[in-house]
């Protein structure tokens, strides 16, 4: 979570909401139980950019490995590390390769990755410019770094919010426009980048920028109950990511290439 604020105490909770409002889930985010739509088209994404086949792979903050599940399917060389160590139990019971870790410490040699990836993470850990750092580190020259975080003009803040001390869970309309000091008081326990801010991360790493643009989400919970009406939303702000209206959309994905010295 951010360093400069904390969050405040969290209230008690029931069984049922632990999952939403724990401690851990609040400040580090919840990890994905099942893959959805939205997943699908994030990976196909990722393809874009990457030949998967046979490469070396970092999930940065894989939760239960839910990517590195599927990143499985095209090389067996696929490694995590994720900060909760009840998550990297879970994860390690069907995969290899996942350890206990931070992102602002990764346990990786100097240029050993083709391809690091980050999910919704950097938003959570304590130091972002570290954790950027790292990443840029054990990245190869010649290799790829992907990362998706949350968009500081997107309508709605997707961790919930305090209020008076107490979390709500839930889409939170109009925090992230809010000015820094007002919108770091309501959401303390997370941070979301505009098109620059995310970009100055990687400032004065030996990095390329290859792409970034803004994208929206899948509306896979929509679709689950609607499928017609999940489906319209899709193709309409999908349209939209062509737009100026790009800019209001969930998520950043953000692809850098790692320079390498000898192709100057």
């Amino acid at each position: 979570m951010p360093t400069e604020t904390s969050a405040p105490d969290l209230p008690e909770t029931s069984t049922d909401e632990h999952e939403q409002t724990s401690a851990t889930s609040i400040e580090r985010g919840r990890p994905s139980y099942s893959w959805r739509y939205g997943q699908d088209r994030r990976l196909e994404m990722v393809r874009e950019f990457v030949d998967l086949d046979g490469e070396g792979v970092l999930d940065v903050g894989c939760g239960i490995g839910t990517y590195v599940r599927r990143f499985r399917q095209y090389t067996d060389d696929v490694h995590g590390i994720e900060v909760e160590e009840e998550r990297v139990a879970e994860a390690s019971e069907e995969l290899p390769n996942i350890v206990h870790a931070f992102g602002e410490d990764l346990p990786y040699p100097d240029d050993h990755f083709d391809l690091v990836f980050s999910n919704e993470v950097i938003e959570h850990v304590a130091d972002d410019r570290r954790t950027a750092a790292e990443m840029v580190r054990v990245t190869r020259p010649g290799g790829t770094i992907v990362a998706f975080a949350p968009n500081r003009l997107y309508p709605f803040e997707t961790h919930g919010a305090y209020f008076g001390g107490h979390y709500v869970f839930g889409n939170i309309p109009l925090i992230n426009w809010l000015p820094d000091p007002l919108r770091d008081r309501f959401a303390p326990h997370v941070r979301a980048y505009t098109m620059k801010g995310i970009e100055r991360l990687f400032v004065g790493q030996p990095v390329r920028l290859v792409h970034h643009r803004v994208i929206y989400p899948g509306f896979d919970n929509i679709s689950a109950r609607h499928a017609r009406l999940g489906a319209g939303l899709r193709r309409a702000l999908y349209f939209a990511e062509h737009t100026p209206l790009h800019r209001f959309g969930l998520s950043h994905f953000l692809v850098l290439r790692v320079k390498d010295d000898a192709a100057g």
